[in-house]
């Protein structure tokens, strides 16, 4: 199996601590806990580390569970987020410096790094990895849940950031994990095929992906996808790994499949612009030079393309 960047979580999620009564209040007194910051997304790095900070260092934050999320712990203590209000700083008083309630923090974010997990993921520790997609997973779900799916009342957070409850049918509401198959195409010469999105730019290329339909395996997924896309046809397939990619709820699941007829291989030119075959000197070269363009060395998509490749493969350094 792929040792996967975003699949390297080694802290305990602890969910018996989340309904806990008082645990917040236990937790910032607590001085092994650490909290990671999340702002619009990103989470906040130094250099190649996860920031943690202590609770003591963030003053003004709003400790409850619509902010504040329960990550896990570990030997070394507690982890918590902190998602942090997008405006944050953005209220001036009339000499310009933010206002007083917001301050501090502020001033924090002022000095703070905040970088995507799409661009930092691959770089950080096991344990940082795992608690940075935790943490944005749980922001984005957040985000986007707000109200009931069934009635469209307002929910309230309870479980430390784990659970939304509504208060008018009292129905509980979980983080959602949308599966998605993706996978690394090669055909009786042990070419690989990948195909360029219409969303993208000409030089950008990747594997083949797509959702898992209601009632469908993965691996029905797979060929329905694949035939959909680029109209060719697997005949075999093996399951490589799987990552969470939290943009904003995906579960990865990666694949190497086999497919036939590749010389009537045809985009779909509605999700797939161009697709191509590659042999390993092709795809070494071109993504040396930037004639290419790969996945982020975070995504599933890299992972695959590299395992086929035999090794890393060299780009020109971009953002």
């Amino acid at each position: 199996m792929l040792q996967l960047p975003l699949a390297r979580s080694v802290v305990d999620e602890a969910a018996y601590l989340r309904g806990e009564e008082g645990l917040y209040d236990r937790l910032r007194a607590d001085p092994t806990t650490r909290v990671a910051l999340v702002l619009r997304g990103e989470v906040a790095v130094d250099g190649d580390r996860l920031l943690l900070v202590a609770p003591g260092d963030l003053p003004g934050l709003d400790w409850g569970p619509e902010r504040v999320h329960l990550l896990g712990r570990d030997a070394d203590g507690t982890y918590l987020s902190a998602v942090l209000p997008d405006r944050i700083g953005e209220a001036r008083d009339l000499d310009g410096a933010p206002v007083a309630e917001e301050a501090e923090l502020a001033r924090l974010v002022e000095r703070t790094e905040f970088a995507t997990i799409r661009r930092v993921g691959h770089r950080l520790g096991d344990r940082d990895a795992g608690l940075a997609t935790t943490a944005v997973a749980l922001s984005a779900w957040h985000r986007r849940s707000p109200h009931c799916p069934r009635c469209g009342s307002l929910t309230v957070v309870e479980e430390s950031g784990w659970m939304r409850r509504c208060p008018a049918d009292d129905e509980q509401h979980f983080p959602r994990t949308d599966p998605a198959v993706i996978v690394a195409l090669v055909d009786d010469e042990d070419r690989l095929l990948l195909g360029r999105s219409v969303h993208w730019e000409e030089a950008r290329f990747s594997t083949l992906a797509g959702f898992v339909e209601s009632g469908e395996s993965a691996e029905t997924a797979v060929r329905r996808e694949i035939y959909e896309e680029a109209r060719v046809e697997v005949t075999e397939m093996s399951y490589r790994g799987s990552q969470p990619w939290p943009f904003p709820c995906s579960l990865m699941l990666g694949y190497r499949a086999r497919v036939t007829n590749v010389q009537t291989a045809q985009a779909d030119g509605e999700e797939v612009a161009e697709i191509r075959l590659f042999t390993r000197e092709q795809i070494r070269d071109e993504a040396a030079s930037g004639r290419i363009r790969l996945p982020g060395r975070s995504s599933i998509a890299r992972s695959l393309i590299e395992e086929w490749y035999g090794g890393v493969l060299e780009e020109p350094e971009r953002d």
